[in-house]
C-alpha cells in the first residue's frame, strides 16, 4: 500500500513539474507533431533579426520562415545526412571551436594571465617601460676604418642638423637605415630591460622625456636616440583585457584545453576518445546553459540545412539545363529590359589586318562559348596580338560599344594601349534576352528559388506545422 502512495505521489510530482516547465517555457509551434519551445524560437528570432538586419522581420513573419527551416532540417535528419562522418566532422569542428574553452576553469585562465602580469613586472625590475624613437646609421660588421668614420661623420652631421632645429621625425624617414621605424618618424614600440641592445637601453634609460642622446655607437651602428614617452607598468586590472587576448594569440588557452582533456581521458580511465569526450562534455555543459545548448544546435542545424539544400536543390537546379531553359521560356517577360544590350565580343588588336581575320574567326563558330579559346589557339599562341572582352553590354556601360554598336550619341571610340584597332561580333538586343545564356546568373538564381519553392510545398505536405498563436505573442514580452 505504501509503495502505491509513493508511486502515486511520484508521479503526481513529475506531472507537476512537466506542467510547470510547459507554463514557463511553452511550444510555439510543432512541426510534424515535434515541439519548438518558445525559448529555442525567441534564440532564433532575436539572433537574427537585430537592429543591423536590414529586412528585420515580425515575430510572426519569422515564425513562418523559422517553420521552413525546421522542416528542412528535419528533412535532413530523416535522411540521416548527420550520420555523414564528413558533417559530424565538419560539425565537431564547429563545436569544439565553443566547447574547448569552456572546459577550462575561469581561476586557470585567471591565474595564467597573472602569472604573465608578474613576469612582466619582475622582468622590469622597477624601471620604467620606454617609448623612444631612434636613428640608426647602420655600420657593417666588415666595415673598414675608413667606411666607419664615414659613417661616424653621417651621424654627427644628422646630429647637428637636429640641435639646428630640423625635426627629428623628417631626419628619421630620410636617413635612417631602420627603414621600418623610419616611415613613423623613428618610433619603436614599448620597450623594457631586456629588449633590445644594451648599449641602447643604457643610454635610452638616462632620458627624461623630450631629451635626445648624443650619437652613440652599439654593435650594430650609430644611435641617436629621442625620448617619447616613460610610464611605469600600469595595474593588473587595467591590462587585463590585453594580456588575455595576448595569451589567446600565443595558444595558451588552446593548451589549457588540451590539458583539460587529458586529464578527462585520465579520469574516464582511457575508455573514451576525444570526440567522445567532448560530445559528453557538450551535453553536460548545454544542460546547464540554454544559451549554449541553441548555439549548439544552430551550429548542428545550419549545417545541415546547408547540405540539405546544396544536394537536393541547388546544385540539381544549377545543372538542369533542360529545366532552366523551360523555366526561362515561361519567364521570358521578366528578364525584359529598358534599355538595349548587346551580346558579344569586343575585341582589340595590334595589327590592323587581324580585324578582319578575327571577324571571320568567330562567325564560324556557331557556338559562342568557344569564341574566347578559339582566339586565343589561333592569334595568341606566341604572344598577345588580341585582347578580348565578352558578355552582354548594356547602353551606357561601354564606351567603345556605345560608339560602334549604338552609335549613342557623345560616345567616343576608346582604343586599349598597345592594341589601336577594334573589332566586334555580336547582336543587339532591344527588348531582352535572346538565349537563357545572355543572363545566365539571374535565371539559375531564379530557377533554384523555383525549385527549392517547390521542394518546401512538399515538405509542407510531409511535414504539417502547427503555429501557437497565443504562445507567438508571448515572445519578449514574459
Amino acid at each position: 500500500m505504501l509503495k502505491k502512495i509513493l508511486t502515486s505521489c511520484a508521479l503526481c510530482l513529475s506531472a507537476t513539474f512537466v506542467s510547470a516547465q510547459q507554463a514557463s517555457d511553452p511550444v510555439a509551434m510543432t512541426i510534424a507533431g515535434e515541439p519548438v519551445t518558445r525559448s529555442e524560437f525567441e534564440y532564433n528570432f532575436n539572433k537574427n533579426n537585430t537592429d543591423a538586419v536590414v529586412d528585420k522581420k515580425s515575430v510572426r513573419e519569422y515564425a513562418d520562415l523559422f517553420a521552413v527551416y525546421k522542416m528542412k532540417v528535419r528533412a535532413a535528419l530523416d535522411a540521416k545526412m548527420d550520420t555523414a562522418s564528413a558533417f559530424q566532422k565538419e560539425f565537431r569542428h564547429y563545436r569544439d571551436l565553443q566547447i574547448r574553452p569552456m572546459l577550462v576553469p575561469d581561476v586557470v585562465v585567471e591565474k595564467q594571465c597573472q602569472d604573465y602580469y608578474n613576469e612582466m613586472l619582475a622582468a622590469l625590475g622597477g624601471k620604467d617601460l620606454l617609448r623612444p624613437a631612434h636613428i640608426l646609421v647602420l655600420v657593417p660588421q666588415n666595415a673598414d676604418a675608413q667606411l666607419q668614420e664615414q659613417k661616424r661623420l653621417l651621424a654627427d652631421s644628422i646630429y647637428n642638423a637636429l640641435l639646428q632645429g630640423t625635426a627629428f621625425e623628417e631626419l628619421a624617414h630620410k636617413f635612417s637605415d631602420d627603414v621600418q621605424t623610419g616611415k613613423n618618424g623613428g618610433a619603436l614600440p614599448w620597450i623594457g630591460p631586456g629588449n633590445t641592445l644594451k648599449e641602447f637601453e643604457d643610454v635610452a634609460y638616462g632620458l627624461k622625456v623630450g631629451e635626445m642622446s648624443k650619437p652613440f655607437l652599439s654593435s650594430v651602428g650609430y644611435h641617436i636616440v629621442k625620448m617619447l614617452e616613460r610610464k611605469q607598468l600600469e595595474p593588473f586590472d587595467s591590462l587585463h583585457p590585453q594580456i588575455h587576448r595576448f595569451m589567446e594569440r600565443r595558444g595558451v588557452h588552446e593548451r589549457l584545453a588540451s590539458d583539460a582533456l587529458d586529464s578527462l581521458s585520465k579520469k574516464y580511465e582511457g575508455r573514451y576518445t576525444t570526440d567522445q569526450i567532448l560530445d559528453l562534455e557538450t551535453e553536460r555543459l548545454c544542460a546547464e546553459n540554454q544559451e549554449l545548448r541553441y548555439l549548439v544546435k544552430e551550429y548542428h542545424d545550419g549545417l545541415l540545412l546547408y547540405e540539405l539544400c546544396s544536394t537536393q536543390i541547388w546544385e540539381p537546379a544549377k545543372v538542369d539545363t533542360a529545366g532552366i531553359v523551360a523555366y526561362f521560356e515561361d519567364n521570358r517577360s521578366a528578364y525584359a529590359w529598358d534599355k538595349p544590350h548587346f551580346s558579344g565580343m569586343v575585341f582589340y588588336c595590334k595589327e590592323k589586318a587581324d580585324v578582319k581575320k578575327v571577324k571571320k574567326l568567330l562567325k564560324a563558330k556557331k557556338d559562342d562559348s568557344q569564341w574566347i579559346q578559339a582566339v586565343r589557339e589561333e592569334f595568341n599562341k606566341d604572344s598577345v596580338m588580341v585582347r578580348m572582352d565578352k558578355r552582354l553590354f548594356a547602353l551606357g556601360e561601354n564606351n567603345n560599344v556605345d560608339a560602334l554598336v549604338f552609335k549613342a550619341k557623345g560616345a567616343e571610340v576608346k582604343p586599349l594601349e598597345g592594341f589601336p584597332y577594334i573589332g566586334y561580333v555580336g547582336q543587339k538586343l532591344k527588348k531582352g534576352p535572346a538565349r537563357w545564356t545572355d543572363v545566365s546568373t539571374k535565371v539559375v538564381q531564379d530557377y533554384q528559388k523555383f525549385r527549392e519553392d517547390e521542394y518546401v510545398a512538399e515538405l509542407r505536405k510531409k511535414y504539417p506545422v502547427v503555429i501557437y498563436e497565443e504562445v507567438l505573442s508571448t515572445v519578449n514580452q514574459h
